[in-house]
């Protein structure tokens, strides 16, 4: 292990590197001239190039280098819905003579107008508009940044002419991107102007915990396809993913065709580096992992005729766009996973892949501080900048955080990789604590661990990569109560509440609005109805009143007239007598009842109850001996008890009970006892006949009308009947 202290030379690394290639900033070292052409669209033939810029004269690069699909590139689907659009894609330069295959980088801006705005109109324009794109077709897209803010203004300028055959000013703008190439300006700050025009902010913004997945997925190249109806922001999306590798924006020479394989055979191992130099740390740690070499491909923009690369056997991975929703009903059969830009969703069609980037506890806290960061600084006048104009959550912020994560990444695999091969000797590490890959998920260092660029990363860089950078997630640790907190209250702001809140109030509130206008109306329209009465009524008194001075008869009162109180005073009276009368019947009969017990029932009452409705049927009451009464009872008898007239009474109301269904059942009176007058006398009581029969009649006719169930006044009546009877013979002393 080096010491941190010292700087040694930098030994032959990797010759991608800028630096070692001042002719090319790709790497390529060819000095390839850029080029400036025009793509127009006819309304017979289609997209086709009209002219060239910058071409030797007489030659057509698009016949020389096969290009075929140009023009579909460059005018991309959808284009005719905005005023202005940009196009990237990718080319393939065929190997020439001496020089080897590379790749090569077109950015187009698309424009159309009203047809009859021209000067002079040519007569192949038959359609109402006109469109065309002017392209620029450079080695690099590291400075397409800068390079996307010149072609607007040229490309609007030469719309602005209204004159399509006066091209003075794009031969203009090729000569002035030749010369700054030759003169070699925007290498010394090419780190500066690299990332320009790909909002990183925008990115996390959007997608949230889901800009680590995709970052992840790019490492494992599967075959990535993102989908958008904006063809320029399609496109930054994908520029703001791959740049986040750091230097493969400068190494992209491999990614126009799956064949292409010159990085790796230009690679060599580094065997020293320089601790104070960013660049030299970067590189012997083996950076940029190579996601676009062998089998691989890149197209920013991919038009449908290219659709058969994508399914040829020999591409194993891409990271492609696309404008058309026909891709979208195949996304089965040309990709891994989709990413949706119009909605911001992610589909993770293969299972392997899901579970392989399933993101670990620290995984989580990690890309949740960087998007709090974003948030809590995010200015929608000016998203690529945070509003406090600080470094928190700007781009440079972000980026050196993917960075960290990323070397912390490679040194902990190498850890990871250099105790399995020491397994034998547990000590071998014993500042390192478990195993620091295990942060970074298990599914997904396997899964990576099986990459095209892991391979490469893994034969081209040195086995003690940790002892350079600390082998550990850089929000290493287990689950704790905050990151259950900031989880829910992240799933919580993905609901939109407050969104749905206001629309539910505002929904709410003009229901209640309307509510108020219909009940106005209908108040409004029965005062209206109720004036409208008045007036008819009134009218109609004032004709009553006319006819009756003319017929010399009194004036009718058609207004309030006063109640008759004494006929509803008598009618008060007449009902409550009645209610009277019903009432207090009821009111004796609840009293005995209540003497009694409310239907107490006991096991022998059925044999007491038995022997009292024998007792009414005869002229002689229970415990009465008159054969052995020594001296004659005088007559008239008195009545009995209150006591016992109301065993009579009840009898003779359960007499009409003697069905079979009644008899099933055990609610049986008690026997009533004898009363202390009863338990006084010392000799039995006899009855006079006359009075049983006035009792048995009364029972009689109680029985009768309890039978015929009368109403409340008959019943009345004979209640009151049966008192007088009972209480006309008098008991002998």
């Amino acid at each position: 292990m080096e010491s941190p202290d010292k700087e040694p030379v930098v030994s032959a690394a990797a010759p991608a590197n800028a630096e070692s290639v001042p002719s090319s900033s790709n790497g390529n070292g060819h000095g390839f001239v850029p080029l400036v052409t025009v793509v127009g669209f006819h309304h017979a033939r289609g997209p086709e190039v009209e002219s060239w810029f910058g071409a030797e004269e007489g030659t057509d690069p698009a016949i020389d280098n096969e290009w075929p699909l140009l023009p579909f590139m460059a005018l991309s689907d959808g284009a005719h819905v905005s005023t202005e659009d940009f196009s990237y894609f990718t080319l393939l330069r065929p190997a020439q003579g001496s020089l080897p295959a590379t790749s090569l980088f077109g950015i187009s801006c698309t424009r159309q107008m009203d047809a009859s705005q021209l000067l002079n109109r040519p007569a192949d324009v038959t359609r109402s508009t006109v469109q065309k794109a002017v392209v620029v077709i450079a080695d690099s897209p590291q400075f397409f940044g800068m390079l996307r803010e010149r072609l607007g203004v040229v490309t609007k300028a030469w719309f602005a002419q209204k004159e399509f055959s006066d091209t003075e000013i794009l031969r203009r703008f090729q000569e002035s991107l030749q010369e700054e190439k030759e003169r070699g300006e925007g290498l010394a700050d090419e780190d500066r102007e690299e990332y320009l025009g790909m909002s990183l902010r925008e990115l996390v913004r959007e997608f949230k915990s889901q800009t680590l997945v995709l970052f992840k997925c790019c490492l494992l190249q599967p075959k990535m396809l993102f989908f958008g109806s904006r063809c320029e922001r399609l496109c930054m999306m994908q520029f703001s993913l791959i740049s986040l590798i750091p230097g493969l924006i400068r190494n992209l020479q491999d990614c126009a065709d799956p064949d292409l394989d010159n990085y790796e055979k230009q690679l060599v191992k580094p065997t020293s580096m320089k601790s104070s130099d960013r660049n030299s740390l970067l590189t012997y740690m083996g950076l940029p992992l190579q996601i676009f070499g062998k089998g691989s491909l890149f197209g920013p923009y991919t038009p449908l005729q290219q659709l058969d690369i994508l399914a040829d056997y020999g591409t194993k991975s891409y990271i492609v766009g696309s404008t058309n929703s026909l891709l979208l009903q195949q996304k089965d059969r040309y990709s891994d996973i989709l990413i949706n830009l119009d909605n911001s969703t992610i589909n993770i069609t293969s299972s392997s892949l899901r579970a392989a980037l399933a993101l670990s506890v620290a995984d989580r806290r990690w890309i949740d501080f960087i998007t709090q960061s974003v948030n809590d600084t995010w200015d929608e006048t000016n998203p690529g900048r945070p509003k406090t104009m600080g470094y928190v959550g700007s781009e440079e912020f972000i980026r050196l955080q993917f960075e960290e994560y990323l070397l912390s990444l490679i040194s902990a695999v190498k850890c990871h990789n250099f105790m399995n091969h020491h397994a034998n000797n547990p000590r071998v590490l014993p500042q390192v604590e478990g195993d620091p890959s295990h942060d970074f998920g298990v599914d997904w260092i396997e899964a990576w661990s099986r990459s095209e660029n892991y391979r490469i990363w893994d034969r081209y860089t040195d086995s003690h990569l940790f002892d350079f950078v600390e082998p550990k997630h850089p929000c290493a640790g287990g689950l704790t109560i905050d990151d259950v907190q900031k989880r829910m209250m992240e799933q919580v702001k993905e609901f939109h509440l407050d969104e749905r809140f206001a629309v539910g109030k505002e929904v709410l509130g003009r229901n209640l609005q309307a509510g108020r206008e219909k009940a106005g109306t209908v108040f409004n329209k029965l005062y209206a109805d109720m004036e409208a009465f008045r007036e008819a009524q009134r009218k109609k008194h004032e004709e009553a009143k006319r006819e009756a001075e003319k017929n010399g008869t009194p004036v009718p009162n058609l207004g309030f007239t006063a109640p008759d109180l004494n006929g509803a005073r008598q009618t008060v009276q007449s009902v409550g007598s009645k209610a009277g009368a019903y009432i207090g019947s009821w009111g004796t009969w609840m009293g005995e009842k209540r003497k009694t017990g409310w239907g107490r029932s006991t096991s022998g009452s059925a044999p007491n109850a038995r022997k009292e409705k024998e007792n009414v049927a005869l002229p002689v009451v229970r415990n009465v001996r008159i054969e052995k009464s020594p001296e004659p009872i005088p007559e008239p008898l008195r009545p009995r008890t209150q006591e016992s007239y109301e065993e009579n009474l009840f009898d003779a109301e359960a007499g009409a009970e003697h069905s079979p269904a009644f008899k099933k059942t055990d609610n049986v009176h008690p026997s009533p006892q004898l009363s202390k007058f009863h338990e006084a006398i010392d000799q039995p009581v006899a009855i006079s006949e006359a009075a049983a029969d006035k009792v048995g009649k009364s029972s009689t006719k109680w029985e009768e009308a309890s039978s015929r169930k009368e109403d409340a006044d008959s019943r009345a009546k004979a209640v009151a009947k049966a008192v007088e009877a009972a209480t006309a013979a008098p008991i002998s002393p």
